[in-house]
């Protein structure tokens, strides 16, 4: 996962700086070390995202079994009474 997230960021800073200078109608490779940085760039992003994402899985997994927790006691005081 790790390799392919870094092959996709770094495919998209390539992506927009390529598409950036096309769009102002400049040579692709006017500045190549603007390449390696929005390959870089792209390459923070995806992963950001991806740890973005673990978390929100993980905080969501936290919350379904707190409401199951408070369901089942809320279940079990009512046949207490």
């Amino acid at each position: 996962m790790g390799l392919s997230a870094t092959a996709v960021g770094a495919l998209l800073g390539l992506g927009i700086q390529v598409y950036s200078n096309a769009l102002r109608k400049l040579p692709f490779s006017r500045h190549p070390w603007e390449h390696v940085v929005g390959m870089g760039l792209g390459v923070v992003f995806v992963k950001s995202l991806l740890k973005w994402e673990a978390q929100q899985e993980q905080d969501l997994d936290k919350l379904l079994q707190r409401a199951k927790e408070c369901n089942e006691r809320r279940y079990i005081d009512a046949e207490d009474d």
